[in-house]
Order: structure tokens, then C-alpha cells, then sequence
């Protein structure tokens, strides 16, 4: 079976060895090693070029990880695409685990896992980011079978990290791969995609080590919020009737990220801002907590802060 290894690189010189090095020490063969360079100003390609692996090397200007992961599956000669960030790694036998999987159930589309995360000196911070979230018993239970309800699952929380993924090329070409307008959420909205239609399965083994560092520290809150809202719309267009079997109504999904965006600004005193989502809310469904920001947006200051006082009484 041949696999391509496809790496998003931006800047990424400090790590990129490392990634490479953890596909190529991989218990089973890769096929290949794609490295889109989005961008870099730094010594990526020379780090690159010091390393004795043949890999596929492009570069282009700085687009986005969802447009450099684009242009590696429409590289890719592999049946199966697996991602890697280029300063994350996987574990040795990551891709034997997962191609065991599909072995066991050849219907799959898509094979996910869980990962630990790590600090940039290797030390392993979180053992099992699944087990944090709360997450690791359903995958225990399942052992690698289809997950029943998928969609409706991965929309309650996003069980699938990038860098653990095994999937086939078609599927991705099927679904239209990543939405390169989205800084945030884009993998979310494919993942859901392929959810829809096909079987997918996520592993209770460690399959990747993400590496925590300033770069990647979640800081941009307001722009992840209305993202939200552009992958909750983009999925209501196209997986409208697969969000209804699976028991989910498609516009209080979009309401209620409407509603998380109200909450926020509200909490920033942004009222202003804060009215305009809720009323966005409400005219995709009427909810007790849209209605609840948008009156309170609504009050003077000072009501508000007498309020919020009152709260902490009771």
C-alpha cells in the first residue's frame, strides 16, 4: 500500500528534522515524504537539504496550513495521505497500528488517534490529550471500529488531531479537501465532510507527539469564534440532511456559535458587538441564552455591573 507523508511547513527549521526523522524511522514504509514549504524565511530548505531523505520538495507563497496541505494531497501518488506538522512527530509504529486497523475493517475512509503532547526539549507534557478531554473511554471500547454517530460526535468536541490521520486520497478529493478561507476550524469542517458519508475510526494508542511552543498558543479567540460560525454554516450547506439523521438540527448549530460569539463579546464589553451577534442567534433559532445577551447588551453599564455583583452572591 503506498502512503504519502505530507508536512505544511512555515518557518520551521528548528523542528523539521525531527518530523522527518519520525517518518522515516516509521516500523512500516512510507511511500513518500511531501514538505510544502508556505512561505518560510528561515533555513527550512537548507535544513531540508542537509538531510539524506529524498523528499518532495515545493514552495510557495504563504497561504495557510489548509492551502499547503492542499497542494501535498494533490501532489501525493498515494493511495493514503497521513499528516504531520513540521514541528510535531509521530511514534515508530504509528502507521503499523493504524494499517492494522484497516486490516481489521477494510471498510474504514479514515483512521485517527490519540497523541501526547510535549514541551520543545521533548518532555512529554500531557500523556494523552483523549484521556484530557475526556475522550479515551469511547475510543477504548471501540478498538478501532467504525464510530457509530461520528458527525453528531465530532461536532460535541473535535476528536481528531490533524497529525494522526491516515486517509484515503479519493475520499479527500471526494469531500474537497481543506477550506483554505478558514484560519481556524478547517480540519474540523473536513473531518465532519468525510464523517457524513464514510466510516471512520479513531485509536486509543499514541500515534503523535505534539510539541507545545509559543507559535502555536491558542491566543486568537474572537477570530476561532467566528470561524466557528463559518465551518458550522459551510457544513449546514453541504451536509445538511447527514446533520438531521444523526439527530442535530443545522441551524441551532450555527445559533448557538452565533451565541458563543455573543458571550464572548459580552464578556470583553463589547456590547455593542455583543447585540449584533445574539440577534444573529436569533434569526437562525430563537434561544433562551441569545435572548438572555442581547437584553443584557442592551443595559446601561452600570446595571450591568450591579448584575454581575448580584451573580456572586448567589
Amino acid at each position: 500500500m503506498r502512503i504519502s507523508a505530507v508536512i505544511p511547513a512555515y518557518n520551521s527549521a528548528a523542528f523539521i528534522a525531527e518530523a522527518i526523522t519520525s517518518i522515516v524511522k516509521q516500523s512500516y514504509v512510507i511511500s513518500e515524504i511531501i514538505v510544502v514549504d508556505d512561505g518560510s524565511s528561515d533555513d527550512t530548505f537548507a535544513v531540508i537539504q542537509g538531510l539524506s531523505t529524498t523528499i518532495r520538495y515545493h514552495k510557495q507563497e504563504n497561504c495557510g496550513p489548509a492551502a499547503a496541505r492542499n497542494q501535498g494531497i494533490k501532489m501525493a501518488q498515494g493511495d493514503w495521505i497521513a499528516f504531520l506538522d513540521a514541528d510535531d512527530q509521530w511514534t515508530v509504529d504509528k502507521i503499523k497500528t493504524q494499517l492494522a486497523t484497516l486490516a481489521r475493517n477494510p471498510e474504514l475512509h479514515l483512521i485517527a488517534g490519540d497523541m501526547a503532547e510535549i514541551d520543545q526539549d521533548n518532555n512529554v507534557i500531557t500523556p494523552s490529550v483523549l484521556a484530557k478531554h475526556q475522550l479515551l473511554k469511547a475510543c477504548l471500547e471501540d478498538q478501532g471500529r467504525p464510530i457509530t454517530d461520528a458527525l453528531s460526535k465530532l461536532l460535541q468536541k473535535n476528536f481528531i488531531p490533524t497529525g494522526t490521520v491516515l486517509v484515503r486520497r479519493e475520499t479527500l478529493l471526494a469531500v474537497g479537501l481543506f477550506n483554505e478561507n478558514l484560519h481556524y476550524g478547517e480540519d474540523l469542517e473536513l473531518w465532519a465532510k468525510i464523517a457524513a458519508y464514510y466510516p471512520i475510526s479513531c485509536l486509543p494508542e499514541i500515534l503523535m507527539l505534539r510539541r507545545l511552543h509559543n507559535n502555536n498558543a491558542t491566543k486568537a479567540s474572537e477570530l476561532m469564534l467566528i470561524d466557528s460560525i463559518k465551518v458550522l454554516k459551510s457544513l449546514r450547506r453541504v451536509i445538511f440532511l447527514p446533520l438531521q439523521q444523526q439527530g442535530l438540527n443545522p441551524n441551532r448549530l450555527v445559533a448557538d456559535a452565533y451565541t458563543a460569539l455573543a458571550y464572548w463579546y459580552f464578556n470583553v464589553k463589547d456590547y455593542q458587538k455583543a447585540r449584533q451577534a445574539a440577534v444573529a442567534s436569533l434569526y437562525e433559532a430563537l434561544t433562551g441564552r441569545a435572548l438572555i445577551y442581547g437584553l443584557s447588551a442592551c443595559l446601561p453599564a452600570k446595571c450591568l455591573m450591579i448584575l454581575k455583583k448580584l451573580k456572586t452572591l448567589f
